[in-house]
């Protein structure tokens, strides 16, 4: 299972794009988001095989659509959608808060409720950090007996008992960003 926080995703590729652009001089081709779904699950230590993947992205009005990919909209163009790859069958959902909750509440309620299922074993999570403070590790220290794997941009504060590392790294790869742009 991914958890995905589609404001932070939003926030984290318009940066990334933005700074390599800038200092190589040079314009990024848009993101697969079936490549950048592959890559993230890569990095967080998928192997090959029939693996069952689900993608849960929180979205509000502001960050309905993803930038720089394509497909990029969460309601028509991501929502209830499938890709087969040697990996796995890769899904997708998009989750709105609609103005009921916060984006916040509503990624943090789901994030409660797939720690507890019995039926997630790996739990893939990209939060707003910036945002939620220490509320996701927070509900991460009481998680036992799941594979979990967390992308942030910052290292983290204190020590944790799950593996985590750069959002921006799978996020160059699928921009096309190259060693010789760094």
């Amino acid at each position: 299972m991914v958890l995905i926080d589609a404001a932070f995703l939003n926030f984290v590729i318009k940066d990334v794009k933005g700074y390599f652009e800038k200092t190589s001089q040079r314009k990024f081709q848009k993101i697969d988001f079936s490549m950048l779904s592959m890559y993230l699950t890569l990095d967080a230590g998928i192997k090959e095989g029939g693996n069952g993947i689900q993608f849960l992205m929180v979205y509000d009005e502001a960050s309905s659509r993803l930038f720089h990919c394509h497909p990029s909209n969460l309601r028509t163009e991501l929502d209830g959608v499938a890709f087969q790859s040697v990996y796995g069958e890769y899904t997708f959902a998009g989750v709105p808060s609609e103005g009921v909750v916060s984006r916040e509440e509503l990624f943090l309620d789901l994030l409660s409720v797939i720690a507890s299922s019995e039926e997630v074993k790996r739990l893939i999570i990209i939060p707003f950090n910036e945002e939620y403070g220490n509320k996701v590790e927070n509900t991460l220290h009481e998680v036992k007996g799941k594979d979990i794997f967390l992308f942030r941009m910052d290292k983290p504060t204190s020590s944790l008992n799950y593996k985590w590392d750069m959002l921006a790294f799978p996020i160059m790869h699928a921009l096309g960003i190259t060693a010789d742009d760094i």
